[in-house]
């Protein structure tokens, strides 16, 4: 356990991040769900639109360092892929 105040600190600060963190990853995650979803149902409309609104949070996630920029480069590029050959 923590010992000294700088340590005890360290902790709570560690606590908010997380929760933070926990709540974004989640977030990012619901919304690629959406995405996912749409394309299952074989709505190319909304998997756009959903595809729209789950990018930017994908990304941003990325930056804040909750996933690496690659795996989130690599998520964005594959629902793109699989909503743009929805229509064909």
């Amino acid at each position: 356990m923590a010992n000294t105040p700088s340590a005890k600190k360290a902790v709570r600060k560690i606590e908010r991040r997380t929760a933070v963190n926990k709540s974004r990853r989640s977030q990012m995650r619901t919304y690629v769900r959406k995405v996912e979803e749409a394309i299952a149902s074989g709505d190319r409309e909304a998997a756009t639109q959903a595809l729209r609104a789950a990018e930017p949070l994908v990304m941003r996630a990325a930056q804040k360092g909750i996933v690496h920029k690659n795996t989130a480069s690599r998520k964005v590029s594959r629902l793109s892929a699989r909503v743009s050959s929805l229509g064909n």
